[in-house]
């Protein structure tokens, strides 16, 4: 293991080779797209190669797949929210998700069984905007619950998505999710969270199986190629395992480096890579960062295996590595590279223009003019003020 700081970013090699399989596969990724595909309001979003960054880095080709339009809710988190209600739902009226579609749910009857359905979710921002606009989408109702510090603008979208209702409490993310617990018991009410605990796995589970949509499109927009390097960005980490466990098994042949990226202030990854036992460990506080959708404490339970035997590199960023990021992607000379990205989408492009800059990172990260590097922007600009005041 070594750790490796510069400026803006500390970059933790672990050196893992991993080990073979994971659920995240092929199977789960195909179902969660079929389901995708019956939505009426399903359309793949781009992946973009990057000519002249991938020039200006000293690489042969920067993949970025581009989040910002999916479902017209600027971040891919819808995807795993329907995904997970759907798959709630059909449980709860006794369907086969293998077979069922979204035109299933629209007769009568089951619209009628559906309406009596209630959703509660904590989120950062996207999370609960995804599940809301799913929950209305179904004709279910959501309550959604923010931690201290989200931006108004984050909320009112929430609502406007299709929420009941969506506060703002004064609890940082990891005490929100547990008070959204507590009035899922209280009210009868499903719990819908993208972070996993013991005895609450099967949920989350389905929302990560929800995101492989995203690894499903990208396969076939690779057309064949294989990436040397896929980046990842995380929060609890749910899509970062998710993306890695789908990858590791498309390419288990030449299988890339995986890196994860975090904020520096709430890198409870790196801190779980860095503590070397193999288990989770949280951090405490009320952390601040720009990357809203990543300010979170504790590794999801279900994704953190994956990450922890397969990702070689742990990245903790500074805020001022994805401004740069989103300053440059909305900057850019070519108009089909000119990417919206927000600031937890942008961070991981961030962290390569950091990583392309210093020598000695770039070489133990293995990145020379042969490299091929896949980025996910994961959201547009959720926070529009925000945004703006960064880009400008």
């Amino acid at each position: 293991m070594k750790e490796i700081n510069s400026q803006l970013i500390s970059v933790l090699s672990t050196g893992k080779t991993g080990f073979p399989g994971s659920s995240f596969d092929k199977e789960a990724a195909e179902n969660a797209l079929r389901f995708h595909k019956s939505l009426p309001q399903y359309a793949r979003t781009e992946l973009v190669s990057l000519r002249i960054a991938a020039t200006e880095l000293g690489v042969r080709e920067v993949l970025l797949k581009d989040e910002s339009t999916r479902f017209g809710l600027k971040a891919f988190k819808g995807l795993g929210g329907s995904y997970a209600v759907f798959r709630i739902l059909c449980e709860m009226l006794g369907m086969d998700p293998g077979t069922a579609v979204f035109s299933d749910f629209m007769t009568a009857e089951n619209r009628a069984k559906c309406s009596d359905v209630v959703f509660v979710t904590a989120t950062d921002g996207n999370h609960g905007k995804g599940v809301a606009w799913a929950a209305k989408l179904f004709g279910c109702k959501a309550y959604v619950y923010m931690p201290a510090g989200s931006a108004e603008a984050r909320r009112k979208a929430i609502e406007d998505a299709g929420a009941e209702k969506a506060v703002i409490s004064d609890l940082n993310y990891d005490n929100v999710v547990q008070y959204a617990g507590q009035l899922s018991k209280e009210n009868g009410w499903t719990l819908i969270q993208d972070t996993a605990w013991d005895g609450y796995e099967k949920i989350p589970h389905w929302i990560v199986e929800g995101y492989l949509t995203m690894g499903a499109e990208i396969i076939e927009q690779l057309d064949g190629k294989i990436p040397t390097h896929v980046f990842v960005q995380a929060g609890v980490g749910a899509m970062a395992g998710g993306m890695i466990g789908y990858f590791a098994n498309m390419f288990s042949d030449c299988e890339p480096v995986f890196a994860v990226a975090e904020p520096s202030t709430v890198a409870c990854l790196y801190e779980s890579a860095k503590a070397g036992d193999g288990e989770r460990h949280s951090i405490e506080g009320d952390p601040v960062t720009i990357m809203a959708g990543l300010n979170c404490g504790t590794p999801c339970s279900i994704t953190w295996p994956v990450i922890r035997d397969r990702a070689g590199f742990y990245i903790s960023c500074r805020d001022e590595v994805s401004e740069n990021a989103m300053r440059r992607l909305a900057g850019s000379s070519s108009e089909q590279e000119r990417i919206i990205s927000g600031e937890s989408g942008a961070v991981t492009f961030g962290a390569l223009m950091d990583i392309c800059k210093d020598d000695i990172i770039r070489t133990e990260m293995g990145i020379d003019a042969d490299s091929v590097i896949l980025l996910i922007s994961t959201e547009g600009d959720t926070d529009p003020e925000g945004y703006n005041r960064i880009v400008g």
